[in-house]
């Protein structure tokens, strides 16, 4: 499988609905593989599911569908089974690392424009098209031409080159609209804000009585909570534009769910990560 077609495994990840095994599966490759070393074996990685109660059985039809999309490749290591990280995943992770992990750019900084079109054969691939697109954090100015902050380019021309697109598109960085209307305006136009902030809003409220009600975690607890919470937020720095204040609607709850989220990472991120290099025996 090409680096690309892998590339469009992780994009295709939105795909996999928080709580479902294999968007679990994807967390935890995500956020603990790479500190393991690069490779799991099957037994751990059951025992991993098995602590966010996916069945074992679920649990290694997860693996191999995972590995079928690419992500994954089997490799058994001493005549253990197990699978290993495909190189060519590794940049999109690295990628998905910074738009999860570190503060959101402000769009104000400068924006990627993309406008296409599209000939009616490739109408298919113009769906396709709209639809990543829109997962990237992107807004529709018009069914053409779409706006999202300058940091998605390189998720952009990713995009372009899975779907073969790359010659029948332009993009532009670094752009600055200029409209006889305040931003908030047009962002309401061109973003569902409402999908955003419903997102922001119900990780707040799983989450925030889960911080207020525990102290220190078992490993276990720890690792469950953690991957519980990881796995429901890492959607959301892509969706999330990260537009100015001033474009957005008062009482907006971006700020108090990214901070609720640092404060999971801090508690229980590195007790997660022990209890991953337990089952595995993985890792240093």
């Amino acid at each position: 499988m090409t680096d690309t077609a892998v590339a469009a495994a992780v994009l295709d990840d939105f795909d996999s609905r928080p709580g479902r095994s294999m968007s679990l599966l994807r967390t935890i490759v995500g956020g603990f593989l790479r500190e393991l070393g690069g490779w799991m074996p099957t037994a751990g990685a059951v025992t991993m599911l098995d602590a966010l109660e996916v069945p074992a059985s679920t649990a290694r039809s997860t693996l191999t569908r995972l590995a079928a999309r690419g992500v994954l490749a089997r490799e058994p290591r001493d005549g253990v089974a197990g699978y290993v990280l495909r190189a060519g995943a590794v940049p999109m992770l690295e990628r998905g690392d910074a738009r999860i992990f570190q503060a959101t750019a402000s769009a104000d900084e400068g924006w990627c424009l993309v406008s296409f079109s599209i000939p009616e054969r490739h109408r298919d691939r113009r769906h396709q098209l709209r639809r990543r697109l829109d997962w990237i954090g992107c807004g529709t100015v018009s069914d053409a031409l779409w706006i999202g902050p300058e940091r998605v380019a390189d998720d952009v021309r990713d995009i372009l080159a899975d779907l073969q697109l790359t010659g029948e598109v332009t993009v532009f960085t670094g752009a600055r609209p200029l409209a006889d209307r305040p931003l908030a305006e047009l962002a309401g136009r061109w973003w569902d804000l409402e999908r955003v902030r419903m997102l922001h809003q119900g990780f707040l409220d799983r989450y925030a009585p889960v911080v207020a009600d525990a102290g220190a975690l078992a490993d276990r607890a720890a690792f469950a909570t953690w991957v519980g919470a990881l796995d429901e937020w890492r959607v959301i720095p892509y969706l999330d534009p990260g537009l100015p204040a001033s474009a957005l609607p008062v009482g907006w709850p971006g700020p108090p769910s990214r901070e609720l989220f640092a404060v999971i990472r801090e508690r229980y991120a590195d007790a997660a990560l022990g209890f991953a290099r337990r089952v595995t025996g993985c890792g240093r």
